[in-house]
């Protein structure tokens, strides 16, 4: 299987919007303008070069990167450049998709040369979006998506379970795709510090830690083990959210219920045209200057707007009165089909 993901995705589409642009430190983030409080969206090759990457305040991107240009997100056209490349994707012979975002898939196929196969892809899309791509090859899902790190910019590289050891086990934990900072720091705290160590991990202390579910799951990401099949079934969304950071913090709680309201109704438009209920709640909060807290909320599954509304104001109430609040989020989790492949939406705003 093959794991194909757009190279530095966002800048580059931006930068075929603006060809004068190649070759220059471009940053991506919320209205493009760094004195408002936004966080950057995606960074060139060349602004990565000066330290700048994707979460990072948009007024710190532009000082590590003062020749920098910065670029408002288009939402749009990055959806109808990764419309392309998909549509790309599944026109190759043989291939089973499985889109995990704008700018990534997994692809199933029966080839004796993968590596022949990732080059053809990797023309495919070039001449179709003038896009270039890395490609992962792997014998599970999680040695491709892994290899392609190691093939990018614009290459191929291959991961299985004969090369995993000596390629992955003495990087830290945190390279793991599944594992951050913070579980990374969880292991550690256990002498759990690099690939290897995970995988020979006592699985005892691993379901101590996480849980019987995540502790195995993670020695397995340890090993590099898990599917080898790649999913085509259509993504179904499990939630749906927005964000807002503020530019000015909210101190008033009348304000700050009604942010909430306002982004409460955007999110359940979004999932009444879904027609499916609302079975739980998220609300994050970040404090000023920037400590984020995260409440959720199981309900009865419902489709009543009021009831639902009735249950976020109930959220709203464990936020800290005497804290101004620089950004809120709302998320409403739906209840799932039956048949469904479980996905998230991409968030308007970033949560």
């Amino acid at each position: 299987m093959l794991h194909v993901d757009l190279d530095q995705f966002i800048a580059a589409v931006e930068v075929l919007r603006r060809p004068e642009l190649a070759g220059r430190p471009v940053i991506v983030g919320g209205r493009g303008d760094p004195t408002e409080r936004a966080v950057v969206s995606t960074a060139s090759y060349e602004a990565r070069a000066f330290g700048v990457g994707s979460g990072m305040p948009l007024r710190i991107a532009a000082r590590k990167a003062p020749e920098a240009v910065l670029l408002p997100v288009d939402a749009p056209a990055y959806t109808a450049a990764s419309e392309e490349v998909m549509a790309t994707l599944r026109a190759q012979p043989g291939a089973t998709v499985q889109v995990l975002g704008w700018d990534e898939a997994f692809i199933g196929v029966e080839t004796a040369d993968p590596e022949g196969y990732a080059r053809a892809i990797q023309a495919a899309v070039l001449e179709r979006t003038l896009l270039h791509c890395s490609v992962g090859i792997g014998d599970t899902l999680v040695r491709a998506k892994i290899a392609t790190d190691f093939g990018k910019p614009r290459g191929v590289f291959r991961l299985t379970a004969e090369n995993w050891t000596s390629v992955m086990g003495d990087l830290p934990t945190k390279d793991l795709w599944g594992v951050g900072s913070k579980i990374s720091r969880r292991l550690s705290a256990h002498g759990i510090l690099t690939v290897s160590q995970l995988a020979d991990a006592d699985t005892n202390l691993l379901t101590a830690e996480f849980g019987p579910k995540m502790g195995l799951w993670y020695r397995q990401l340890g090993r590099g083990e898990g599917a080898t099949t790649v999913d085509d079934t259509p993504w179904v969304a499990r939630g749906h959210s927005r964000e807002t950071t503020f530019q000015i913090d909210l101190v008033d709680r009348a304000d700050i219920e009604q942010a909430v309201r306002t982004m409460l109704d955007q999110v359940l438009d979004d999932v009444a045209a879904e027609k499916r209920p609302v079975v739980g709640l998220g609300l994050k909060v970040r404090y000023a200057p920037f400590v984020t807290k995260t409440f959720t909320r199981r309900v009865s599954t419902t489709i009543d707007r009021g009831a639902v509304i009735a249950e976020a104001m109930a959220l709203v109430a464990k936020i800290d009165p005497d804290r101004p609040v620089r950004l809120l989020g709302v998320r409403a989790e739906m209840a799932m089909p039956d048949d469904a492949r479980e996905g998230h939406t991409p968030t308007r705003g970033g949560w």
